[in-house]
């Protein structure tokens, strides 16, 4: 063991050693710090490439069930095709963004341009696949039924209920469905319920009733939007040409001020049901039934289609004048009549001309 005295005398015989021992040390931390500040820089350029850069060469979707976090996430994203990135990115990049808890369950799409980072916002916001459904103008209500069964994006609910009891599941007082629920586009996110959609088309059925009841004609020999409603349906499945339902509502309307029988093809052919076989018999016309508006007077007894908002605003502000027939054109169109005469005279002229084209 040295003592002072010989370190001392060493250092003064070696006076360079431990000069030369500091800058070493310092030297190599400034080496490691370069290094490391390197590979610092490295992986945060790496990283921002990965934030930045497209995901996909190609639109995909990929889908996230309830509870998912982002080890699902990553796998959609490998079998959509993406090129693999480090777990440590995207949970670096979900925490610079503020999302680690906020990610949402759905069906999200990826196009070419998107990057994780748009891709993040996106799940975070909720921003997932619409799907649609268009409810047909004149549609009846068992087609709907079947039309909702058939739809891939819908959850179904409704397939062991029966009408009345689907409507009480609505939340309808009405015992009858047809008729209830407006034709329209529907949009909704994959899972959404058929009985959801059913109630929001039967909802949007009231509130479009009653504004336009509300803004209806005076004078009309309706008693209440269910009527209305009824009538109408009538006018939808008569109108071949969208333009000519005021005008077809209007014939109606005053078939019925004066008391005339509605004589309306479509309700005998809805009174008949699977009886109907495309084609309407001179003994279908005198078959009474509580649809025949050739053997009853008055409005039916209910809604015979899906009415759309067109033709309840016909229903309730039927077009001026003095026609009360018409008849099919073979073109979509109809001819209006004042009088029986008149009326003969057309059928006879439109329907030889059907007759021979066909």
């Amino acid at each position: 063991m040295q003592t002072r005295r010989t370190q001392s005398i060493y250092q003064r015989v070696h006076p360079q050693r431990g000069m030369v021992r500091k800058p070493l040390i310092w030297l190599f931390l400034l080496l490691c710090t370069a290094a490391l500040s390197s590979v610092g820089v490295y992986l945060w350029r790496d990283f921002q490439r990965f934030s930045n850069q497209a995901l996909l060469g190609a639109d995909a979707v990929v889908e996230l069930k309830a509870g998912a976090g982002l080890d699902s996430l990553l796998r959609e994203l490998n079998r959509a095709g993406a090129e693999p990135a480090p777990r440590w990115q995207w949970q670096m990049l979900l925490k610079q963004l503020k999302l680690e808890r906020q990610l949402k369950a759905g069906e999200f799409a990826i196009s070419a341009r998107d990057t994780p980072r748009t891709l993040l916002f996106a799940i975070a916001e909720g921003k997932v696949i619409q799907h649609k459904l268009t409810i047909i103008e004149g549609t009846r209500f068992r087609d709907l039924r079947a039309q909702l069964a058939k739809h891939p994006a819908l959850s179904q609910s409704t397939a062991a209920l029966e009408d009345r009891a689907l409507l009480a599941a609505v939340g309808a007082s009405e015992t009858l469905p047809e008729g209830l629920f407006l034709p329209e586009t529907y949009r909704f996110p994959k899972g959404f319920s058929d009985l959801e959609l059913l109630k929001k088309a039967y909802w949007d059925m009231q509130r479009t009733l009653k504004a336009e009841w509300e803004k209806r004609a005076p004078e009309l020999p309706l008693r209440s939007p269910f009527e209305a409603l009824i009538l109408a349906s009538i006018v939808e499945k008569e109108t071949g040409k969208a333009s000519e339902r005021p005008q077809i509502a209007g014939v109606f309307t005053r078939r019925l001020q004066l008391n005339m029988r509605l004589q309306t093809d479509p309700t005998v052919i809805y009174g008949m049901g699977d009886a109907y076989q495309g084609n309407i018999r001179r003994s279908d016309l005198t078959t009474d039934t509580p649809y025949n508006t050739y053997t009853r007077a008055g409005l039916p007894p209910g809604p015979i289609a899906l009415p759309g908002r067109a033709a309840i605003r016909a229903a309730l502000n039927p077009a001026p004048g003095d026609a009360l027939y018409f008849v099919a054109m073979g073109n979509g169109a109809h001819f209006f009549s004042a009088t029986y005469a008149e009326h003969d005279r057309a059928v006879d002229e439109y329907q030889r001309k059907l007759k021979k084209a066909r």
